[in-house]
């Protein structure tokens, strides 16, 4: 269950880190200096953003690829499943 807290925290971590910096970049180019009157200061902080998102993706899809190879494969010594209907025998 420690985990399972752990991933959620660390995702809404990254998220509120991005959402800070997204709104700190949005508000230094609305101040009224010569940086407001275009995107140009903006970039640097949409291009941090735009990274520091790409890696939280890579590290949650890491942790569910991670999570589908380990863990939850059927047993090899374990008898197939039964089939959920019978087959009618033939009348021939």
């Amino acid at each position: 269950m420690r985990r399972h807290a752990l991933v959620l925290g660390l995702a809404f971590l990254g998220l509120a880190i991005v959402a800070v910096a997204a709104g700190w970049g949005f508000y230094q180019v609305s101040l009224p200096t010569d940086g407001g009157r275009s995107l140009g200061p903006l970039w640097p902080y949409l291009l941090g953003a735009g990274a520091l998102l790409a890696v939280l993706i890579a590290v949650l899809a890491g942790l569910a690829f991670y999570a589908g190879r380990h863990g939850w494969k059927e047993r090899t010594d374990a008898p197939p499943p039964r089939p959920r209907y019978r087959r009618r025998a033939s009348r021939e």
